[in-house]
Order: structure tokens, then C-alpha cells, then sequence
């Protein structure tokens, strides 16, 4: 017995599928694996099947024609090709986290391709996936093209390969947001963007707040907020929250922007002991920087009038046009920004040939 690939377009129509299997059954063909690409054209079946010695790819190709099949594709395979799709995808995916630069090999392996090549401008054709190319937007700025002969492409692989390039961008972006700071008295702390696992620690931190420097940060009440109020700050679709960590890994101070359409809202909390560092102002200076990578129009931060520690880290931003507004007790600071491009980071050209 063999292992072999098989793939062909069947018409998207109840029991077509079954008579394509039925007659590779009668060449005492196993069939181990099967995916469906949906398609345009049709219903693509990939088959990985356990053959007979005795049967060529002719008689493969033979079988799969009488099966009703068409364009029908057959090549040897190997025993790794029994790990399910979504196995393999996810093996590639944790790949990707700890090293993000292996996504042309990533790319290659998911797709079986013999060229992926990343080029540093966009492609004047439209994204997506042909007969035998394939193109992806790299969010990091560039596009991918990957090829290979045989067989077509199709949406579903274009749509697991664009998810990898998202994610490996992910990545890289989280990594360039992870600094360590040394501070004026030679101290060192790590910055990094929160997750959702940072609830605990970042609570912990309010409670080591006194009173007046949490109903600064507030504004309305001197208590520990709620767990649900603290985790909603940690929620990555309404903005970022950047975490300072100290050499013992607790967390010494938060800076949070959170997405008001063309405004950002931005809220500092550093803990008493931490204050008075540069640790603020290096928080907010990256706020900064997000907002313009982001493309907001401007940052607004709104404080007590008294909170004179807040309203000197707000001016030490050194924007020429900051404004503040007074109303009553409460000071509304704006910060404009010029939107940036996020650029694109050097890559491999071709990682398969």
C-alpha cells in the first residue's frame, strides 16, 4: 500500500462526494483524510488515501474521472501528511509565537509552495489566490507572493495563510512594544502592552495605592475599583494598556488609551512609591507613539485640577499645540498628533526556493 494525495472538483450537490469515494472504494483505494474547499467552480475534495501498490497515478487520475471528478491532481505523500489540517495549522501558529521570522517556512510548509517571497511594496494586482500564485498583505507593510505548479489555490488556503501572516505580525508588534527602561537612578523596569492574565497583578497594584492617587487617576472615588472595571482596561479591542513592571515582576504603573473614534482617551496610574521617576512620562511618551501609528486626530487626558504631577508629565509630552480646557475642578488636556505609517520591518526575500 501507498500514500498518495489526491484532489479534485466535484459539483457542489447532494451525493456527488459520495459517488467520487464509492468509485475510488472499488480500487480498494482507503480513504484517510478528506478536506472540501468550497469554490466558485464547485466542491474541491483533497483526499489522502492508502492505495494498493499496484495502482499508478494514472489509475488514480482513471478512478477519481469515473467518480464524476475533475481536474483531478495526484502525487505520492508522506506518513506526515496523516496529521489533520487544523493540527498542522495550529503546530505552525505556536511556531510563529516563539519565532516569527520562520513565516516564509511556515508559509512554504503549510502550502506546500516552492516560492515565498516577500517584496517591500505593495502588488499592483489584487489580493487573493489564482491557479498558481498567491498573494497576502503583510500588515507590517509589503506583500507576500507565494507559488507553486500544482495544485490551484483555493480560498480556504489563501485564508489560513493570510491568518499566519496576521499572526506572525502580531507578534512582531507586540515584541517592539516590550522596552526595558532604565530610570534616572539607575533602575531598571520592563514595559510591555497588558493581557488579560495581568488582572491579578494589576489589582494588587491599586491596592498598594493610596487613596488619593487612585481617585486621581478616577476622578470620582478613592476605592479599589471592581474586577470588572480593572479587566475592561486589559481588553485589547477598546484601545491599549501598557504595563511597568518591576525587577520582581510586579506591576508599578499603568497607562491606558482607550479608542474614541478619532480620539484617544489616555489615563496614567503610578504607584506612590514609583512616582516622581520618569516612569509617567515614558508611559505616555508610547501612548503617544500608538496613537499616531493608530491614526488618531489627537489624545485627550482629563485630571483634577490639583493633579499637578499629572498636568507637568502631560507638558514634559513636548507638544508645541497641547491645549487644556478647565471646567470646574476637572482639567481637559489634548495632545494633537500627526497619524503616521507603520513601516515595514526588514525581512528575508525568499525564504523557499
Amino acid at each position: 500500500m501507498g500514500l498518495w494525495r489526491i484532489r479534485a472538483t466535484v459539483d457542489d450537490r447532494p451525493g456527488y462526494l459520495a459517488v467520487l469515494t464509492a468509485s475510488l472504494a472499488l480500487k480498494s483505494v482507503n480513504i484517510l483524510a478528506v478536506q472540501v474547499h468550497t469554490t466558485e467552480a464547485g466542491a474541491i475534495d483533497d483526499f489522502l488515501v492508502d492505495a494498493p501498490d499496484a495502482l499508478t497515478e494514472d489509475d488514480l487520475v482513471a478512478a477519481v474521472e469515473k467518480g464524476r471528478g475533475r481536474h483531478a491532481w495526484v502525487t505520492r505523500t508522506e506518513a506526515r501528511e496523516l496529521a489533520d489540517w487544523p493540527t498542522r495549522t495550529l503546530a505552525l501558529a505556536s511556531r510563529l509565537v516563539r519565532d516569527p521570522d520562520s513565516l516564509g517556512d511556515a508559509l512554504s510548509a503549510l502550502l506546500g509552495a516552492d516560492a515565498v517571497i516577500w517584496r517591500p511594496a505593495p502588488g499592483q494586482d489584487r489580493y487573493g489566490a489564482n491557479r498558481g500564485g498567491m498573494r497576502l498583505v503583510d500588515p507590517t507593510g509589503g506583500t507576500y507572493e507565494i507559488s507553486r505548479p500544482a495544485p490551484t489555490f483555493t480560498p480556504a488556503e489563501y485564508a489560513r495563510a493570510q491568518a499566519l501572516v496576521d499572526l506572525a505580525a502580531t507578534v512582531v508588534r507586540q515584541a517592539a512594544d516590550q522596552v526595558t527602561l532604565v530610570l534616572a537612578d539607575g533602575e531598571e523596569i520592563r514595559v510591555r502592552p497588558a493581557v488579560r492574565d495581568d488582572l491579578a497583578a494589576v489589582t494588587a497594584m491599586h491596592d498598594r495605592c493610596t487613596p488619593l492617587t487612585r481617585y486621581h487617576r478616577y476622578m470620582t472615588g478613592s476605592a479599589v475599583p471592581a474586577a470588572a472595571r480593572i479587566e475592561r482596561t486589559l481588553d485589547r479591542e477598546r484601545g491599549v494598556t501598557l504595563v511597568a513592571l518591576a525587577a520582581d515582576d510586579r506591576v508599578v504603573a499603568t497607562a491606558t488609551l482607550a479608542a474614541e473614534g478619532a480620539i484617544g482617551e489616555i489615563a496614567l496610574l503610578v504607584e506612590d512609591a514609583w512616582q516622581r521617576r520618569g516612569i509617567g512620562t515614558a508611559l505616555l511618551r508610547r501612548l503617544v507613539a500608538h496613537g499616531e501609528r493608530a491614526g488618531y486626530a489627537a489624545l485627550v487626558a482629563h485630571t483634577h485640577a490639583d493633579n499637578t504631577a499629572v498636568l507637568a508629565t502631560l507638558r514634559r509630552l513636548g507638544r508645541s499645540a497641547l491645549t487644556s480646557e478647565r471646567d470646574d475642578t476637572v482639567v481637559s488636556v489634548t495632545v494633537p498628533l500627526v497619524p503616521t505609517p507603520v513601516g515595514g520591518q526588514p525581512k528575508t526575500s525568499a525564504a523557499s526556493t
